[in-house]
């Protein structure tokens, strides 16, 4: 299944009962621009103070999918990762999102990134 189609079936079923209004107004933006980096990354955030990690998860990927130049994202991925008790993927996620942020001059992500990377590698 393709990400976007796969897109569609989770909005399709998901249960809009429980969305904050930013939720939906992040999901009616997204349905006109579905690749916005900014857009997938605040709705990955959203989902993470919903404690929704699934979901977070899915917007998360999505956003490193379409843009690997998304640094913001490696962060924030890489700490759900850790709150979902998989430290394996937190760690690889950290490492290229410190290889990300370096070839793009970010010093601040690259210093973020590696204090988190250091945090559970030693």
């Amino acid at each position: 299944m393709n990400l976007q189609k796969g897109i569609r079936l989770h909005l399709h079923n998901y249960d809009f009962t429980k969305m904050s209004g930013r939720i939906e107004k992040l999901l009616a933006f997204l349905s006109e621009t579905p690749n916005d980096c900014f857009l997938n990354h605040a709705l990955a955030l959203e989902y993470v103070k919903q404690e929704d990690d699934e979901d977070a998860l899915v917007y998360f990927e999505k956003n490193l999918e379409f843009d690997p130049n998304y640094v913001a994202t490696y962060y924030h991925l890489g700490k759900l990762y850790e709150r979902i008790n998989d430290p394996d993927s937190a760690v690889a996620i950290y490492a290229k999102g410190m290889e990300r942020a370096r070839a793009a001059g970010d010093n601040h992500s690259y210093s973020e990134l590696q204090n988190a990377h250091e945090d559970l590698v030693y």
